[in-house]
């Protein structure tokens, strides 16, 4: 799994001219998915994401998790994280997992999530032509793929 994600003041979903999920101070998390992925992906990415500590404490150090400043999260399924560029001009999408595999485990990730952080999670629509707006907040913007776990 592969996942961005932006510390944001302010994000948003929307499909089809619908705003399908919204949020104020929290965590935009841009999740890719591949076929090798499994439930230890999950739950790694889960609690990473639960815990990261990209917000300001009181001095201004970034020393707070989006759980320590009850922040929301938004989770947005995005296979072209997964693209190959190396060869030509146009991405290669062969590794992202496809949708029997990847919606199940984009799924999951959202219910762990929504476990990790004890409350509900904001998602995009799987597969939807989606605009994602957000204020990201910093900039602040980690990548994180569960195959790079350092």
């Amino acid at each position: 799994m592969r996942a961005v994600i932006q510390r944001v003041s302010k994000a948003s979903v929307t499909v089809d001219g619908k705003t399908v999920s919204s949020i104020k101070t929290g965590l935009l998390v841009l999740l890719g998915i591949e076929d090798t992925d499994g439930p230890e992906d999950i739950e790694w990415l889960s609690k990473k994401v639960a815990n990261l500590r990209i917000f300001n404490d009181g001095e201004g150090v970034m020393n707070r998790s989006v759980l320590d400043v009850d922040g929301d999260s938004i989770v947005v399924s995005q296979f072209t994280l997964h693209a190959q560029t190396k060869k030509g001009n146009r991405p290669s999408y062969i590794k992202a997992a496809k949708p029997d595999v990847a919606i199940p485990m984009y799924e999951a990730f959202v219910k762990t999530l929504e476990e990790d952080l004890g409350k509900k999670v904001g998602t995009g629509i799987f597969g939807a032509d989606m605009k994602v707006e957000l204020l990201n907040d910093g900039p602040v913007t980690i990548i994180i793929d569960t195959k790079n776990r350092q």
